[in-house]
């Protein structure tokens, strides 16, 4: 199949939100876009009981679907001093109050590298991928024998942390020095295998690039290129970009009320 070149100059952009007259309870074949949608159901429902289900056939279709995902760029470091990088897209943050994220490992065929040194107290670093530098960052989740440095590898440049061993990644315009905060091995309720390590790391230091904040001190995310990860071995970039307000029930109680109401007088 041929593809199109990738596109350089692209980059996210803000738009208005699908439905700008958008109202409380509205149904969503009141729009064209809703009604396309739901035509699709015609087609009916594939109802998958995950028990019998091969996992090897709900892995594809699972990172097919929970999508887009984050990705964690991992630095950390062996006892002996070996270095390992590698991204996760099980990733994500948890909280800001500790500031914690967290990354999920899988144990299978074998344990990582990963779960093992985040576990030796030399702390890590959690480092966001960006556009210009997916390739590198795409070449360390290589099925290298265990204590291979992908550094050596990805042509990508350490920069020193302040607070732990493992290097953070210069090209990542966003990193984050961690330590353990907590590890939970996840262990199949039936076959009682260990299948996957849920990390949660505590932030400790944030370098973010002066370039991408903005007027707020914030991520500017015209500029910041982030990438995430889809189904199969696809990358996914950000497109339009739209803000929707958060509701606030003292100001739109009132509002809520009425359409309640009149929902309610045209069901009786």
């Amino acid at each position: 199949m041929s593809l199109p070149p990738f596109n350089h100059d692209a980059h996210a952009r803000f738009t208005e939100p699908p439905n700008t007259s958008w109202t409380f309870a509205q149904k969503i074949e009141n729009t064209e876009a809703g009604r396309k949608w739901l035509e699709g159901e015609k087609q009916g429902w594939k109802v998958i009981d995950t028990g019998r289900e091969d996992t090897a056939r709900l892995y594809p279709l699972m990172i097919s679907a929970i999508v887009p995902r984050p990705i964690a760029f991992v630095s950390s470091v062996s006892t002996t001093g070996v270095e390992n990088l590698a991204p996760f897209s099980w990733f994500n943050m948890v909280t800001n109050n500790p500031p914690l994220v967290s990354f999920c490992c899988s144990s299978t065929p074998r344990v990582k590298d990963t779960p093992t040194n985040v576990r030796n107290g030399l702390g890590f670093t959690v480092n966001i991928i960006s556009e210009p530098f997916v390739e590198n960052a795409n070449v360390a989740a290589i099925n290298a024998p265990a204590e291979f440095d992908e550094w050596t590898i990805s042509g990508l440049t350490k920069a020193p942390s302040v607070h732990v061993k493992a290097p953070r990644v210069k090209e990542s315009a966003f990193s984050m020095e961690c330590e353990l905060f907590q590890a939970i091995d996840i262990i199949h309720p039936v076959s009682g295998q260990h299948t996957t390590t849920m990390i949660l790391a505590r932030v400790k230091y944030i370098h973010v690039r002066n370039d991408m904040l903005n007027e707020r001190g914030v991520i500017d995310i015209t500029k910041y290129k982030p990438v995430a990860r889809l189904g199969d071995i696809s990358y996914g970039r950000l497109g339009d970009v739209f803000r929707l307000p958060r509701s606030v029930w003292d100001q739109e109680k009132e509002k809520i009320e009425q359409v309640l109401e009149t929902r309610e007088r045209k069901d009786d």
